[in-house]
Formats: C-alpha cells, sequence, structure tokens
C-alpha cells in the first residue's frame, strides 16, 4: 500500500531536506527576495518621503544625505519611490506566475494522463501559441485592447503557458506508467485523484523551477511594457515605469533610472538562482 500512495516520498523527502544544506547563492537569494517582498507589503509606510510629493523648485538632484538615491526631475524622492514600486513590480508579475502555473499544471497534467484526442486538440493548440511571435502579439493586444496592466497581466499568463504545458505533459506521460500509477488505477482511483494526489508530487521540482522562472519572466516582461508605456499609467511608483521617466535624466542624476533597473535585476537574478536550487534540492530528495 505504501507503494500504491505515491506520497510517502514525503516522509523521506522532508528528512534529506532537511540534511541538505541550501547553499550561500540559495540562502542570499531567498533573504534578497524576502527583503523586497517585505517592501512591496510595506514599502508606502518606511519611505522617508511621500513618493508622490513633487518638489518642482528643487528638480532633479544626485544623490546626498537628504535624498539617498537623489530626485526626479519633478523633485521626487527617487529611494521612497523605489520602496512604493516594489508592490506593483513584484505582484503583478506574481499574479502572472499563479495563474500560468495554475493552468499549465491542470491542462498538462490533463494531457500527459488522459492522452488521445485530448493531448492532439490541446497540443495543436499549444503549437500555434508557441509559434506566434510573443513579444510582439502582447504588445499588439494589449495596445489594441487600450493598455492597461490587468490586459498585460492576462496576455502574458496566456503566452506563457503553453511552453509549461508542454514540460508538465511530457513529465506525466513518464509517470503515469510507472508501477505506483498502475497500482493507482488498478485499486479504482479517480483520475483526477491519480493525477493531483499522486503524480503532481512526483514532478512538483520541475513544477516550481517553472514557477520562479514564470516570475522572473513576467517581471522582466511587465517592466518592458511599463518602460513602453502600455502598462501602468504615468506617474504610478514602478520600476519600469521609473526607468522610462527618468530616462532623459542621466545626465542630471543617472541614479534615477539605474536604481530601479538595478532592482529588476537583481530580483530576476535572485529568483532563477533560487528557482535552479530548490530544482535540485526538490529533485535529489525524490
Amino acid at each position: 500500500m505504501t507503494a500504491v500512495s505515491g506520497t510517502p516520498l514525503f516522509g523521506g523527502r522532508v528528512a534529506r531536506l532537511r540534511r541538505t544544506k541550501p547553499g550561500f547563492m540559495a540562502v542570499a537569494s531567498a533573504v534578497v527576495l524576502a527583503v523586497m517582498a517585505l517592501a512591496a507589503i510595506g514599502g508606502m509606510w518606511i519611505a522617508p518621503y511621500d513618493p508622490a510629493a513633487q518638489d518642482v523648485a528643487l528638480g532633479a538632484t544626485m544623490p546626498s544625505w537628504a535624498h539617498w538615491a537623489g530626485t526626479d526631475d519633478l523633485g521626487r524622492d527617487v529611494l521612497s519611490r523605489c520602496l512604493a514600486g516594489a508592490r506593483s513590480a513584484l505582484l503583478w508579475p506574481l499574479i502572472v506566475t499563479l495563474c500560468t502555473c495554475a493552468m499549465s499544471t491542470t491542462l498538462g497534467l490533463l494531457a500527459g494522463y488522459r492522452g488521445g484526442w485530448v493531448d492532439s486538440i490541446m497540443m495543436r493548440i499549444v503549437d500555434l501559441l508557441i509559434a506566434l511571435p510573443g513579444m510582439l502579439v502582447l504588445i499588439v493586444l494589449v495596445g489594441v485592447l487600450g493598455g492597461g496592466i490587468g490586459w498585460s497581466v492576462l496576455a502574458l499568463a496566456v503566452l506563457f503557458t503553453p511552453g509549461d504545458i508542454r514540460v508538465v505533459r511530457s513529465l506525466t506521460m513518464a509517470q503515469r506508467e510507472l508501477a505506483y500509477a498502475e497500482a493507482a488505477r488498478t485499486l479504482g482511483l479517480s483520475p483526477a485523484r491519480i493525477m493531483f494526489r499522486h503524480l503532481l508530487p512526483n514532478i512538483a521540482p520541475t513544477v516550481v523551477a517553472g514557477a520562479l522562472l514564470s516570475f522572473v519572466a513576467g517581471l522582466v516582461a511587465l517592466s518592458g511594457l511599463s518602460f513602453l508605456g502600455i502598462g501602468l499609467p504615468a506617474g504610478t511608483p514602478d520600476w519600469g515605469l521609473m526607468i522610462e521617466e527618468n530616462r532623459t535624466l542621466l545626465d542630471l542624476n543617472p541614479w534615477a533610472s539605474v536604481v530601479p533597473a538595478a532592482l529588476v535585476t537583481v530580483a530576476a537574478t535572485a529568483a532563477t538562482l533560487l528557482g535552479d536550487r530548490l530544482f535540485e534540492r526538490l529533485s535529489d530528495a525524490a
């Protein structure tokens, strides 16, 4: 019965995870993301100045003791806007990740386990979506729909899902032929129970790594859309939008663009490194 359940892996898996050292890069990446998450939650309250407060007479200035990252052309504190902008910069990619992960995991499990006409139809749709030039389609689609962060998030989730469906499908096809899956079918368990209770835990390492990579792709894509003026409205504290709004200030205060650009880069790098390490640990533990 132990081999049938498909979940006893968790007992030994947890024990092996506890014995495995996470590594410096993984810990550093987790700390960086945790700090950014705290900034996203309370950035508006810990910011030294009101992110929207303007001092046109001050204008763009270089970093000083009063303004650690300087000010933009409207005299707004750059550091305060970066702290406040962490919420939109991280929240919307997280929503993209959750939507992508939910759709790709469900549809990938269904296609890989069911096979037949369900798999054939789904894979043809996936092939069509993958063949499309993703970023170009995204820009055109969001532009036609009038812009807005909601449409951007929806379009990104749809465009990111097909590639992950293929990965989950291939893993599911391999798992469904193993002894524990065959034993579960012999016992008469429902397909939904087999897929989500028994197959899913065994493909979890790839799902987790894929989710973090989707977060990175969403972060970069949404920052790019904001830079193009398609995402959030002008004046909103957001890292991508700040890069675009302050790009003309490189001679007055380059930090107004450099700091938000560095934050996007650091967040993407940390999530990628953490995803790689989690994949390795979960795979080894399995």
